[in-house]
């Protein structure tokens, strides 16, 4: 045998016998890697059980509360008739009529979801509820056949004006506080405003809303689905960074932080949510200080931008900062029958999320994260904000002022200073509303 054929058998001998113990310790590694994740899956699963039966028997324990319900419609006659009328009576009759005031604002179905809100203030009306109904016949192509109004309009590409969806329903929802607004002048006051959208929700629900975080918070959020295990209101939903979610499956959020209470089932930080059910303190919307719901800027819309009038309305709030926003896990409601069952077990023993739901949720979550980012859509956002406030500089950079004449004399005209609290709520999007309800430009 050659030297140099004596010298490959020792190195492949020498590296069999080298690179034999770093497999093995590879593989036990791997083998411990996944045992504790398995385990890991197990924990946070009867945890999460756990947490849905402690909320629920939490939900047995009624506090007087007086709450002030305001509900959107639009279309929704199904699930009126179905669930929602039947619901929202049993929740009164928990809560007694005396503490429960109803505001419900529909405008332009072309289902009979009028009938439905009919039948729903007559059964109101019988269990001695205060209310207010409007059934408005003003529809969509209504709104857009009128003269366009000074804001809440923008120019589409083609050259057309047209109404935005946004400043539309922060209208509707506006006039669906009045009732608190002109009560709380004559004295008559509420703990809560529930805003309630058109799910599929049962009493201890409700509860276990109101009790989030004990009872803590400036806003408090029920997790909504339309498709389970996908969650349904992305517009709304940014994490306590401010962030979009990391995947629409649990435990969605890109934030350490909203990911950590999630994955502990308990109340979720957030910087926004809606979800299809909030309750936030009544004394929010009233006052010189209260706040009124509201879209962007035209004069920033015009730059394909929008948002959510509920993240908005986050942003403008001093309470999301010292109370807090939270999406309470415990809390899920569905656009359908099937997809609330799909989120609620039969089992009281079982979690929500699966077995399966939970470890590849993990992963799924860990890789998107790795993988994806939000800086380059943030940066194309945050950059055509920035470029809207330089577009009228700020007063005290203002080198030159238009002049006007005030009591005869010439003086400086102040400049707009243009400001955007809730530039995190906005996304590259543009809405419009349409006869058959809205579309993207």
């Amino acid at each position: 045998m050659t030297t140099t054929a004596k010298a490959r058998r020792i190195a492949s001998y020498l590296g069999v016998r080298r690179s034999a113990p770093l497999s093995r310790w590879a593989g036990r590694l791997a083998l411990v890697f996944l045992v504790w994740t398995v385990i890991q899956a197990h924990l946070i699963y009867y945890r999460i059980a756990g947490a849905d039966r402690d909320a629920r028997a939490r939900a047995y324990l009624v506090e007087t509360r007086r709450v002030y319900i305001a509900s959107l419609h639009w279309n929704n006659e199904e699930i009126l008739r179905s669930e929602w009328n039947r619901r929202l009576l049993e929740l009164v009759k928990r809560f007694e009529p005396d503490n429960v005031f109803v505001s419900i604002y529909e405008s332009g179905s072309w289902d009979n979801t009028k009938g439905a809100l009919r039948e729903l203030d007559q059964a109101l009306g019988e269990a001695g509820v205060p209310r207010k109904m409007v059934l408005d016949d003003e529809t969509h192509e209504d709104v857009i056949k009128g003269p366009p109004a000074n804001e809440g309009w923008i120019t589409i590409p083609d050259g057309r004006k047209m109404p935005r969806r946004i400043p539309y329903l922060s209208k509707l929802r506006n006039k669906s506080l009045q009732p608190l607004i002109e009560m709380a002048e004559n004295g008559t006051t509420f703990e809560h405003v529930l805003f309630l959208g058109d799910v599929v929700f049962n009493v201890d629900d409700i509860i276990t809303l109101l009790k989030t975080n004990d009872g803590r918070y400036a806003a408090a959020c029920a997790l909504d689905f339309s498709q389970p295990p996908y969650f349904y209101d992305t517009f709304a939903l940014r994490d306590s960074d401010g962030h979009e979610h990391a995947t629409l499956t649990w435990p969605y959020f890109r934030s350490p932080k909203s990911r950590k209470a999630m994955i502990n089932a308990a109340p979720v930080p957030v910087a926004s949510c809606w979800n299809g059910m909030v309750a936030m303190p009544a004394t929010t919307f009233l006052g010189i200080s209260g706040l009124r719901f509201r879209g962007i800027p035209d004069s920033l819309a015009v730059s394909h931008l929008e948002a959510s009038e509920c993240c908005l309305i986050h942003a403008d709030n001093p309470a999301s900062s010292s109370r807090g926003v939270f999406l309470n896990p415990a809390v899920r409601v569905g656009y359908t029958r099937a997809a609330y069952d799909a989120v609620h077990p039969a089992s009281p023993t079982a979690s929500w999320v699966s077995l399966w739901g939970i470890w590849w949720g993990l992963w799924k979550n860990r890789l998107a994260r790795w993988v994806t980012t939000t800086y380059f859509e943030e940066r194309k956002v945050g950059g055509r904000i920035e470029a809207w406030k330089e577009a009228v500089r700020p007063r005290e950079e203002e080198e030159e002022w238009d002049e006007f004449r005030y009591e005869g004399v010439k003086v400086p005209e102040p400049k707009e200073v243009r400001e955007e609290r809730g530039g995190w709520c906005v996304v590259d999007e543009m809405q419009i509303l349409v006869n058959n309800g809205w579309n993207h430009v």
